[in-house]
């Protein structure tokens, strides 16, 4: 029995204290690495909703930006629109103006034409004599020329 309070004082003194030691050394450890993880886990959460957060901006961004472009292409398809029917408009001015150009110009050569017609069908019936049935035949080639 000596002996065995002998070596129990013994390992009490000597043997126990390092096992301790170590044991609480092995628990600090794993208690910090615990730590460690929980942190990196709040950290990841963290990072996942700024994450979320970015995403949800640049998702808005892109729908702001995507509405403006839509808006500016209105916007240049209308002032398109706007100039191709003003410019409709000029041509068909145009067109109408030279149509009563040349409508003129057709009149006056008409007026033109009868007018040497007249001359031509009176120095006709000056040249030759007077006589009814001379001066109806000359008459009807005039109005076929007419």
């Amino acid at each position: 029995m000596i002996v065995f309070l002998i070596l129990v004082g013994f390992t009490m003194k000597f043997v126990w204290p390092p096992i301790v030691k170590a044991l609480d050394e092995r628990a600090g450890k794993i208690a910090d690495g615990l730590a460690a993880a929980d942190k990196a886990k709040s950290e990841l959460s963290a990072a996942n909703q700024r994450v979320d957060e970015a995403l949800a901006k640049s998702k808005a961004e892109a729908a702001t930006r995507l509405a403006d472009a839509e808006r500016r292409a209105s916007l240049v398809i209308e002032e398109a629109k706007a100039r191709a029917t003003e410019e409709a408009k000029r041509i068909v001015a145009a067109a109408q103006d030279e149509a009563k150009q040349q409508v003129i110009a057709a009149r006056e050569a008409l007026r033109d034409e009868v007018a040497a017609l007249a001359v031509k069908g009176a120095e006709q019936i000056l040249r030759k004599e007077v006589d009814a049935k001379v001066h109806a035949g000359l008459l009807a080639q005039l109005k076929s020329e007419l």
